[in-house]
């Protein structure tokens, strides 16, 4: 999948994905700061990716993780903060629920301070149900 935004290509193309940048943007979020190189890696080999690129720099990102027949798991989305309110975090949240392979799927995310903007997009607040699991800490 590619689509052109004004001067910006979104894909969901992993051979473009730029580490580098990627990393950049996620050590950048409050919600994985500490994530390492190497995990990073490994969440990118097994998750559908979405990358946003101009002047070939990669300035947006996000994952999905999902089993194709029954959920998924809108993850990891970010804008570099340069390029912020372009819509373009609007436009990757929107190509990514409008994709065929979702649609039928539930879908679901966690985030601390954009639910007006998921709720554009179907997303509603769940917060009686949602729970989750610490990872366990290396001793």
């Amino acid at each position: 999948m590619q689509f052109f935004f004004n001067e910006f290509l979104f894909t969901d193309d992993k051979n473009l994905i730029k580490i580098d940048d990627v990393e950049d943007l996620i050590r950048s979020s409050y919600w994985a700061e500490d994530r390492s190189l190497e995990v990073i890696k490994s969440s990118i080999q097994n998750s559908i990716c979405y990358g946003v690129y101009t002047e070939n720099r990669q300035v947006g990102f996000a994952r999905v993780v999902t089993d194709l027949s029954t959920m998924y798991w809108l993850c990891d989305v970010i804008i570099h903060k340069e390029y912020k309110n372009q819509g373009l975090g609007k436009k990757l949240v929107d190509i990514i629920v409008s994709d065929s392979k979702f649609s039928k799927l539930l879908g679901i995310l966690a985030t601390r301070d954009a639910h007006n903007l998921y709720e554009k997009y179907g997303f509603q607040r769940d917060h009686d149900r949602f729970m989750r699991k610490p990872r366990a800490l290396n001793s």
